[in-house]
């Protein structure tokens, strides 16, 4: 097995208490290469701040859309996909459709370039309302926060149309009161342990 794991700063790892990153160990995407070991390469591929279509201030690296075709050049047997939250930063005033439109652009670029290609869509937990209290109020706001609830129903159209999996984490994990977007440690736990189970 070959898995790509593409997401955005609850991919990378991203620690609430103090901005640093999880050790590998830690965060979901490097306990799963832990615990497959020998029976797969699994490429960490989370980056801080990442979108899924809106067009990143930060370059390429950060603009989903931009750099995902650049990382299909392997032969992946799955890829696990978790991006949208960071375009409903208010900055870019992107709609649910936009979002959906993105996001579906991926699916369709894994596929063409990896036809036995498995893919899991990773629905992004809902922003709480604790993130208008923390360092992240700059990006978010209440419209972002109301956005972030129409999220999963994207994810869950395009799992139906491309006959992807779909893992809903606002039913499997909790993002932390600290900032309302990313997840304590035991959260990355859970989550590698419901993407093992749907790999395995």
């Amino acid at each position: 097995m070959k898995i790509l794991c593409f997401g955005d700063s609850n991919t990378f790892g991203f620690n609430p208490e103090d901005g640093s990153r999880y050790p590998q160990d830690v965060r979901w995407s490097g306990i799963l290469k832990n615990n497959l070991g020998d029976k797969a390469k699994v490429v960490e591929a989370g980056c801080n701040n990442r979108t899924c279509i809106a067009d990143n201030l930060s370059g390429e690296m950060y603009t989903g859309y931009r750099i995902f075709p650049k990382l299909l050049k392997d032969d992946f047997t799955h890829i696990i996909i978790g991006v949208g939250i960071n375009d409903l930063q208010k900055i870019y005033d992107i709609s649910l459709q936009d979002l959906e439109n993105g996001l579906e652009s991926l699916i369709i670029e894994a596929k063409e370039k990896l036809p036995n290609v498995k893919i899991i869509l990773l629905s992004p937990s809902e922003i709480k309302d604790s993130i208008l209290n923390s360092g992240f109020n700059v990006l978010f706001d209440k419209i972002s926060i109301s956005k972030s609830k129409g999220i999963v129903r994207i994810y869950k159209n395009l799992a139906d149309r491309y006959g992807c999996s779909l893992l809903d984490l606002n039913t499997i994990v909790e993002v932390s009161d600290i900032d309302g977007l990313h997840y304590f440690s035991e959260e990355h736990k859970k989550i590698a342990e419901s993407i093992l189970k749907l790999i395995e």
